[in-house]
């Protein structure tokens, strides 16, 4: 069942360890890839210092502020995507990074355009799943709860046992770096890094 926007209106760090055991759908270039999320980020916008909100609005963060559920794509690196998706209170612009997924279908689709066969190292980073699922700046705003986007959230059946650590890559950003606002499935072998 794709997520209703309801479930992106709630507290940020629950949504981002709810996200847990999620599945990502992409609908790109008439190909459909599937992930089950199994790391996430949260960012609490102003009161966050590692948010890309903590300065306040820009374009670059329009989506954190149109709405709750939406695909929030940036560059890294200037190479490479990462997805976030808009949700928390409907003051804050926060968002969930979502950091790695357990890949489900489209794999071939997948290990095309990541080039390589190796099934834990397709979505296993920010960046490495959204090549994967060809996801790009042209999804920015897509409403995950809308089945006729291009991105969609289908829910979890089940609960997960789940590990809070801090974030990563995030040093800039005070005692910030040291919360615990990062969240992945216990022994999975498809998370960006272990704990």
């Amino acid at each position: 069942m794709i997520a209703p926007l309801d479930f992106f209106r709630r507290d940020t760090l629950t949504v981002a360890r709810e996200l847990l055991g999620c599945t990502l759908v992409s609908r790109v270039d008439g190909q459909e890839t599937r992930g089950i999320i199994v790391e996430t980020e949260a960012y609490c916008g102003p009161s966050d210092p590692a948010s890309h909100a903590y300065r306040g609005r820009t374009e670059r963060v329009r989506a954190l502020y149109e709405g709750k559920g939406l695909a929030y794509i940036y560059l890294i690196y200037g190479m490479y995507w990462c997805l976030n998706i808009s949700c928390g209170p409907e003051t804050s612009p926060d968002c969930v990074l979502i950091r790695a997924l357990e890949p489900m279908s489209g794999i071939d689709t997948m290990r095309a355009r990541r080039k390589t066969a190796v099934l834990k190292n397709l979505c296993s980073g920010p960046g490495k799943l959204c090549m994967a699922l060809g996801i790009d700046k042209n999804a920015y705003g897509a409403p995950l709860y809308d089945p006729s986007s291009p991105l969609t959230l289908e829910t979890r059946d089940r609960d997960f046992p789940v590990s809070a650590s801090p974030r990563i890559g995030i040093d800039y950003a005070g005692d910030a770096k040291n919360w615990l606002w990062r969240f992945t499935v216990n022994e999975s072998e498809y998370v960006s890094k272990r704990p």
